[in-house]
Parts: structure tokens; C-alpha cells; sequence
């Protein structure tokens, strides 16, 4: 029997600042580009004392369309890792034409980390910043939290919460 909780964060925009081109986010293209929001690593670390495991769900389509490289993507989720109190980072590198199972909105990143580490996905939260990320938490069967920041593109379909900031989402998550 599953046993665990986790909140899943997607990475840019939520774990660490993404950069804005015309409107929409993107990820860093650097390492000197990766900058944290002041208010997340006091987030996390009340989230971690609530008893949640705090595991990265990002979607990296730049490595498959050949303009980021992988071993960019894996410096900045180490950088991450040291600096935030995260148990894991999943990642998906395909992008939409390939079809996967982990590239959300499929659930696949966060069905895989159930697996792995025995969560019980109706007691798990995913919070991102794209209508993708909050629709693989809603087939993953978790609840969603939405971070508005603002972006000019879909927004999604009904999160059971939106909040601006990170310690907000977690703020609600503690009711």
C-alpha cells in the first residue's frame, strides 16, 4: 500500500525563473541564465517539513529539437538539486511529435515516480505554470495547483488552486 506524498514541481517558471520570449516562458539557455525565486527555497523547506517529498517534473522538448544540449539540462537539475531541498527531477526530453508516455500533459513522469518511490498519487499535489503541467497532475489523479504568472498562452482548466507565488501554493496546501 502506497504510503508516501509528494508534491511534483515542474522547473521553469516554479523551481527556478523562466525567461520570457514574447510573452512565453522558456528555459534557461545557460547556466548564468538559471536564477531562483527568493520565496522558493523557504517554500520547499516548509513543504518538506509537512511530510511531502519534493520531486522535479520538467519537460526538456529543447534537447529533441536539437537547440539545448542534455548535458545543459542535467547541470541545471544538479544546480537545483544542491541548492533546494528536492528528492528528484524527471524528465522528459521528447517533444510532442514522439509520441511518449512521460511528455506532459501524459501523466507518465509522475506515474513513474509513484512507482518508484510508493506515493499514493490522491495524496500528491503538482504545481506548475502551464496548462500541460496541471493536466498531467489531473490524469495522474493528484490535485493541481497553478502558478499565474502571467504568460500569453492557454491557461489551464480548472486547478483546484491558483496562486501567484510558491509559498502560496504550499500555504494552501498545508489547509
Amino acid at each position: 500500500m502506497p504510503h508516501h506524498k509528494a508534491i511534483f514541481l515542474d522547473r521553469d517558471g516554479v523551481l527556478n525563473h523562466a525567461i520570457i520570449k514574447n510573452g512565453k516562458p522558456t528555459p534557461p539557455a545557460t547556466l548564468t541564465q538559471l536564477s531562483i525565486a527568493d520565496d522558493v527555497l523557504p517554500a520547499l523547506q516548509f513543504a518538506k517539513s509537512l511530510g511531502y517529498l519534493l520531486i522535479g517534473a520538467t519537460n526538456q522538448p529543447d534537447v529533441a529539437r536539437g537547440t539545448t544540449q542534455r548535458e545543459l539540462v542535467e547541470t541545471i537539475n544538479q544546480k537545483l538539486m544542491q541548492q533546494l531541498p528536492l528528492h528528484d527531477i524527471r524528465v522528459c526530453y521528447h517533444d510532442d511529435q514522439d509520441n511518449c508516455a512521460c511528455r506532459k500533459p501524459s501523466p507518465g513522469l509522475l506515474l513513474q515516480a509513484a512507482k518508484d518511490y510508493d506515493l499514493d498519487l490522491q495524496q500528491c499535489i503538482m504545481i506548475g505554470d502551464r496548462w500541460k503541467d496541471i493536466e498531467a497532475g489531473k490524469r495522474a489523479g493528484c490535485q493541481t495547483v497553478w502558478l499565474d504568472r502571467g504568460y500569453q498562452e492557454q491557461k489551464p482548466h480548472a486547478p483546484d488552486f491558483t496562486a501567484t507565488t510558491l509559498m502560496e501554493a504550499i500555504e494552501w496546501i498545508k489547509l
